[in-house]
């Protein structure tokens, strides 16, 4: 308790304050303000995040949008020229992903038609839903309600009106829905690991948003995975020996694929887009699958804990991993678009990664897509599937016995197979070009 009391004359009294007759304020109950605008009360949703009772709920929200904001003008994410696919598993990630997109295109539109030449035109966007049930039986009971859901929630958008594309898992096996299927039971069932049968779905779930997003012109892939779902994967794959491919998997764009991914919401944490979510009343729905005992379960609990310890800590891990080499395909590909405004063309250069010349590769693995190095060649050539892999999908998903890669082999999506004979390629030339190194001519030498 103290007192306020312009008058007061003993030094601010404490335990005299009634004698005196000065006025005391409770230092407690004193009002606190938002941080941001210090007119409004801080909402408090008690969840122990770091910004719990700091922004009033306008100046939260606003928080979050300019970091999704910051990310795409500065990575040249999105263009007027380009068409999105947002990849939306309805979970609270993707549903603000699919929002914070909508609310770009809608004031682009709004440009647009309030502008007098219309020289920019607005970006298309699209979503794409894909259906686990044939990796997941336990899911088959709700999956017709859950796709009545996502499609309900893309149709309740305001205009531009939204393609949207449920697409099955199991589409990249092929057209037929029956034999796709039955590969796909085939292919996991050969799987022994439990962790690597999670991250084979998880490759076989991205082959299908690009097969979408190539069979209906999509140049851009919007994926809303956040700080905290990165923080796990960087332990993740810390753990299963893939730190060389690491960087290339937490940047904020991926073009190693034919669409390039884009992450916008890669610097927002979990507690803040689901803080969001409630806020805003924006709905989500979560599939229940069977429990998983891996590795990414488990790495991703011992995060969670480490998040209720000290909320910084995912933010910390990202800011760490990130510090690693970017791969050359970890930015948009240049070209000269002249819908792209001067802005957007003076960050791209401000905020573009530069990356060491050593860290390129022709090579890629055909089950996690990830960049090959020199040590990921195995001394066994036998196997041209084997020796295409890197050395986690050695160890976590291909037949511990010779005899059964051969079915295994025959088992995997044409996309798979066309890596492994691009693999092939790219060894006998590396190969060839060893062989007759001494006869070829350098760049500052002239022929005879």
């Amino acid at each position: 308790m103290a007192c306020n009391s312009s008058g007061c004359e003993s030094g601010g009294c404490y335990g005299r304050e009634k004698e005196n007759g000065c006025k005391v304020v409770d230092v407690k109950e004193t009002v606190r303000l938002c941080v941001k605008c210090k007119s409004n009360e801080p909402m408090t949703f008690g969840d122990g995040g770091s910004d719990d009772g700091r922004f009033c709920a306008e100046c939260f929200r606003s928080n979050v949008y300019g970091k999704f904001r910051l990310a795409v003008t500065s990575h040249a994410m999105i263009t007027p020229s380009d068409n999105v696919l947002v990849a939306f598993s309805g979970r609270s990630s993707s549903r603000v992903a699919l929002q914070f997109v909508h609310e770009l295109q809608v004031k682009a539109l709004k440009n647009y038609e309030a502008s007098r030449d219309r020289s920019l035109p607005v970006f298309g966007v699209g979503v794409a839903f894909v259906d686990e049930s044939a990796a997941y039986p336990s899911l088959s009971g709700g999956m017709s309600d859950a796709i009545a859901w996502v499609r309900s929630t893309v149709l309740s958008l305001s205009p531009p009106e939204k393609d949207l594309h449920v697409v099955p898992i199991e589409s990249v096996f092929g057209s037929d829905s029956v034999e796709a299927r039955d590969r796909l039971v085939k292919l996991l069932d050969s799987v022994s690991d439990e962790t690597g049968k999670e991250d084979l779905l998880l490759h076989l779930k991205m082959l299908s948003l690009q097969k979408v997003a190539s069979e209906n012109g999509y140049n851009r892939l919007v994926v809303g995975s956040c700080t905290s779902r990165l923080a796990s994967h960087v332990l993740t794959a810390t753990v299963k020996g893939r730190g060389y491919s690491l960087s290339a998997d937490i940047q904020h764009v991926d073009a190693r694929w034919k669409v390039p991914i884009v992450l916008p919401l890669r610097d927002c944490v979990w507690q803040e887009i689901t803080r969001l979510c409630h806020l805003d009343g924006l709905k989500t729905v979560e599939l229940a699958r069977h429990p998983q005992s891996g590795i990414n379960d488990l790495v991703s609990s011992f995060v969670a804990l480490l998040q209720e310890e000290n909320p910084s800590r995912e933010c910390t891990i990202v800011r760490t991993a990130a510090k690693l080499t970017p791969f050359y395909f970890n930015k948009i590909p240049e070209t000269d678009d002249s819908c792209v405004p001067m802005a957007t063309q003076r960050r791209l250069k401000k905020f573009n990664l530069k990356y060491d010349g050593s860290m390129t590769t022709e090579a890629f693995c055909p089950i996690c897509n990830g960049p090959l190095n020199g040590s990921d060649s195995s001394e066994d050539e036998s196997d041209a599937l084997y020796d295409a892999c890197c050395s986690s999908c050695r160890f976590q998903i291909l037949p511990q016995e010779p005899s059964s890669l051969d079915h295994f082999g025959s088992l995997l999506p044409h996309h798979m197979i066309s890596q492994v004979k691009h693999h092939q390629k790219f060894d006998s030339q590396t190969y060839l070009r060893e062989k007759i190194k001494d006869c070829l001519l350098l760049d500052d030498e002239e022929a005879v």
